[in-house]
């Protein structure tokens, strides 16, 4: 039997910034700069994170002057370097856990934390910190800690060479656009110009990545089937991609799946470069297809505005250097940097079982560097790096931050959009893995925001616009509806329409709901296959609607704080009485026949006879020979007892049902 959790007590942050004599947005101010996820005063805080922060900011009383024979060390102030204990304890030059740290200078996790707080470092007892940190937080606690120096840089560099901490990155790119608009044939172009003589002709698997060498410096490839896996990664926390290049055929222009990865790319605040591709086709016309970007908020440079877009030729493999210079400069401009020394930190981009290898991944190395033999955490598995590969099949000792790897060694296939992390032990790495194994189902499935969830917020004062991602039959009743959302407003709070278009509803549109914490509306329109599936695990809340009216009329209420549950009665199941026991403890037990649906304990419950309802109340109790159980299926037997009531006979008929949340705007 599993053992209850205890609750954590949790106090509102009004309430707290009461008893601290602080204005609430000062109070919000230092939350937020601590790393504490708060927005209102009727955000609530653990009990434990309100002592720390209560300690930290509740106003110190000024100590009365006394002479200075007879002064004492105010409570709490930090120790003086003097008063230092050495202990003879050291610490490898690399990052620490904090219940390392704990255990190596004996002190409490409580003061431990609340002292990292203090320097404005929020972190968990299983997170880990630099070792400089650990030092500075240590002699804090009056504990002297030496830094045992790992071998220095003379002694694997070049001399003269040195490494900044924090060097830049490759940047890593993602090509999306309209299908049949070139995005293979430009990838395999880039690669085919790109990829360094002789390692060209030796590409012999496919592992969702690579890089090309562009000036000396290289440049890492997202080969994704598309926006929906970009999306995918995006919805599960990954940020993986730096630069989005939008492929545009000039002789087609801006087509549906181009306005839908333009969304997409948005929604991630990712910079888009657009590559008008079939530049030497006869029909092409570049300008057309500039006016449309300019119609989806794409403005081109040579334009006025902000979007750089450059003619290629995939086919004729022209504009391809020009292209990839744009990369490197768009990236020069975002400074994308990455330390190589630090604990290895990944994104799963793509994963499968592989009959003589076993679990096998594509890992996108974001931070530090990767070796063989490292032991490793990623999502709800782990593991120890057997190989490494490229995409060239070629097998490397380590990977540094923005490299594309096959990583063999995992314990279990992981999810795409895991991240991969470097621990010290195994032991460690499984701990870890089973508490993320354990917290899986409440992080992936958690439910996104409903109507009714989002119209509870603003009840609550949480301003924020309704992000929606709509879809209708056809391009009028769109455009109409889009038209009356865009005037729709209440206070502050506006609509921001992530994504629209006409079709059924599949599965990227879902992904995109997921990752803008989104709701999905259908007017007029079905489902893609496995779209309801794939949205209930998920959490996405699909509305669907044929009448305008209702659509906008829900909306509006959502804004008002005004939309509330409506909620109906699901008869689940019916059983027929059939004998009668007394027991002295329990009284009367209706023995029943489950004649179809299911007995459910602790849903609602009534019994009719002759088809006259008797009684109504709650089934507490449901048994199956004895035993207490929480269900009893269709063509099977169970027991029924209602405390202190006896009017049991056979014949009855026990009806079971649930109250239900309906579905609106049917």
């Amino acid at each position: 039997m599993a053992t209850p959790k205890k609750k954590t007590s949790k106090i509102k942050v009004g309430d707290l910034a009461v008893e601290l004599r602080l204005h609430i947005k000062e109070l919000l101010a230092a939350l937020k700069q601590l790393g504490v996820d708060v927005k209102t005063a009727n955000s609530s805080i653990d009990e434990e994170t309100a002592k720390i922060v209560t300690d930290l900011l509740r106003p110190k009383p000024k100590p009365a002057v006394q002479p200075a024979s007879q002064l004492q060390p105010i409570p709490g102030a930090q120790p003086q370097p003097t008063a230092l204990k050495p202990t003879g304890i050291s610490i490898p030059d690399s990052d620490i856990s904090v219940k390392e740290l704990m255990d190596k200078i004996g002190v409490k996790s409580s003061d431990l934390i609340k002292e990292l707080m203090r320097k404005g470092i929020m972190v968990t007892i299983n997170q880990r910190i630099a070792a400089e940190v650990a030092k500075e937080v240590a002699a804090n606690l009056g504990k002297e800690i030496a830094i045992k120096a790992a071998r220095s840089e003379a002694d694997v560099l070049p001399q003269g060479h040195k490494i900044e901490r924090r060097a830049l990155r490759p940047p890593i790119v993602t090509v999306m656009g309209h299908v049949d608009h070139g995005k293979t044939k430009l990838l395999d172009a880039i690669r085919s110009t790109k990829v360094a003589d002789g390692e060209a002709g030796g590409i012999t698997q496919h592992i969702g990545a690579y890089q090309v060498d562009v000036n000396g410096r290289k440049v890492t490839f997202l080969d994704t089937p598309g926006h929906a896996a970009f999306t995918a990664l995006r919805a599960r926390g990954a940020k993986v991609t730096d630069i989005v290049i939008l492929v545009v055929a000039a002789d087609d222009g801006v087509m549906p799946q181009t306005i839908e990865a333009i969304n997409h790319a948005k929604a991630a605040g990712v910079p888009i470069i657009v590559a008008i591709n079939k530049i030497d086709k006869p029909d092409a016309n570049a300008d057309r297809v500039k006016t449309q970007l300019s119609e989806h908020g794409l403005q081109p440079e040579d334009w006025g505005g902000q979007t750089v877009t450059m003619p290629v030729s995939a086919k004729q493999k022209t504009g391809i250097n020009e292209l990839l210079e744009m990369v490197l400069l768009t990236a020069d401009l975002q400074e994308l940097k990455a330390d190589p020394h630090a604990v290895p930190l990944g994104v799963v981009v793509e994963s499968r079982l592989d009959k003589g290898r076993g679990a096998v991944a594509t890992v996108l190395i974001k931070n530090g560097t990767l070796k063989i033999g490292d032991v490793f955490s990623c999502g709800a598995t782990y593991g120890k790096v057997r190989a490494l590969l490229n995409y060239t099949g070629a097998r490397l000792e380590k990977a540094g931050p923005s490299t594309p790897v096959e990583i063999l060694g995992f314990l279990d296939v992981p999810t795409p959009g895991d991240m991969l992390q470097g621990m010290n032990s195994e032991k460690e790495a499984r701990l870890l893995s089973e508490q993320k194994k354990a917290l899986l189902s409440r992080a992936q499935h958690g439910r996104v925001v409903s109507l009714e969830d989002f119209s509870k917020q603003i009840k609550q004062g949480e301003s924020q616009d309704l992000n929606l991602v709509i879809k209708a039959d056809v391009q009028g009743s769109l455009d109409a509806i889009l038209k009356s959302l865009a005037d729709m407003k209440v206070g502050q709070i506006g609509i921001h329409v992530i994504h629209s278009g006409v079709g059924l509803i599949n599965e990227s549109d879902v992904m995109l709901a997921t990752a803008s914490k989104a709701i999905l509306i259908g007017f007029n329109v079905g489902q893609e296959g496995a779209v309801a599936n794939l949205a209930a695990a998920e959490g996405v809340e699909i509305r669907q609607y044929n009448i305008i009216y209702n659509l906008l009329d829900d909306a509006k209420l959502a804004m008002e704080g005004l939309l509330e549950p409506e909620y109906e009665e699901v008869i689940t199941g019916h059983a027929e009485v059939r004998n009668l026991f007394s027991f002295s403890k329990i009284g009367k037990i209706a023995g029943c026949f489950v004649t179809d649906g299911k007995m459910t304990r602790g849903t609602g419950m009534r019994i009719l006879r002759e088809k006259k309802k008797i009684w109504e109340g709650k089934m507490e109790s449901l048994k199956r020979f004895k035993e207490d159980v929480k269900s009893v299926e269709q063509n099977f037997e169970c027991g029924i007892a209602i405390p202190g009531y006896t009017d049991f006979k056979v014949g009855d008929v026990i009806e079971n049902f649930e109250v239900r949340e309906k579905p609106r705007g049917k």
